[in-house]
């Protein structure tokens, strides 16, 4: 019931807010309830007049409003009296009710010489239906037993092959076929944050600039830190001999 009257109410709110267009050939907003039996499940009276009201007046605004149910009886007979479009499809009786239902239904046909409609409707085959809609007086045209033409389209999808010939041969593809990996809006938002977070950082303390050590450097600054750790734990140079430093104390002695 809540589901019914949301629905009732964006028809309301349509009829309040669209401008009024008058009789034209075909409806710009077209609503059509499937299983419309459910909406008048325990309505109430309310609903009924309220519903009976928004189908009769909206249609000025260019709205239309389609019911779909098995059987005609299920929608009330105040709301079925504002319908002008009817197609019927067959209709089976196999119960009493039925037959009292299928009776009720011929009685809402306008008459005909043409038809047996008791026998037709039950006799319709898939895809046929008979059809009454409003002419151009505003009266019922005369019932009319119609069947649909056979869907001339692929039911399936026309392949991959098809669409990308039918995108190559559109005059749009020079425009619209160049891929552009444009800069989205989270890419914007990250370069603005790094850059915050760039210039938000300390900047470095002045004074002597440090030299930047490359590898060949370091590896000469250990080399001479070894010659040196070797040098101080070496062994001492051997002494000299009394003989070799003979001749030294003679050129220091005075001569006899």
């Amino acid at each position: 019931m809540m589901f019914s009257t949301f629905l009732m109410w964006v028809l309301a709110d349509l009829f309040t807010f669209l401008p009024e267009v008058g009789d034209v050939d075909k409806p710009k907003l077209v609503f059509v309830f499937d299983e419309a039996h459910l909406l008048f499940t325990d309505a109430s009276k309310a609903f009924l007049a309220q519903v009976e009201q928004t189908v009769k007046l909206i249609r000025s605004r260019g709205v239309g409003v389609f019911f779909c149910t098995q059987l005609p009886t299920d929608i009330p007979n105040d709301v079925l009296s504002q319908l002008g479009a009817r197609i019927q499809h067959a209709l089976r009786a196999f119960t009493p009710d039925d037959q009292k239902a299928l009776t009720k239904t011929v009685r809402t046909y306008p008459k005909t010489d043409v038809y047996d409609l008791e026998s037709a409707l039950t006799s319709l085959g898939i895809g046929e239906a008979i059809v009454t809609v409003l002419s151009e007086k505003g009266a019922p045209t005369p019932v009319a037993w119609t069947r649909m033409r056979v869907p001339r389209s692929l039911m399936a999808a026309i392949g991959v092959d098809a669409i990308q010939a039918a995108a190559q041969a559109s005059p749009l593809q020079a425009e619209y076929g160049k891929t552009i990996d444009r800069e989205s809006a989270f890419e914007m938002l990250t370069a603005k944050s790094q850059q915050a977070q760039a210039d938000s950082a300390p900047a470095p303390a002045e004074g002597r600039p440090r030299r930047r050590r490359t590898r060949a450097g370091a590896a000469q600054l250990v080399e001479a830190h070894v010659a040196v750790v070797q040098g101080l734990f070496a062994s001492p140079p051997p002494r000299a001999s009394p003989a070799r430093r003979a001749p030294r104390s003679a050129v220091k002695s005075p001569a006899a």
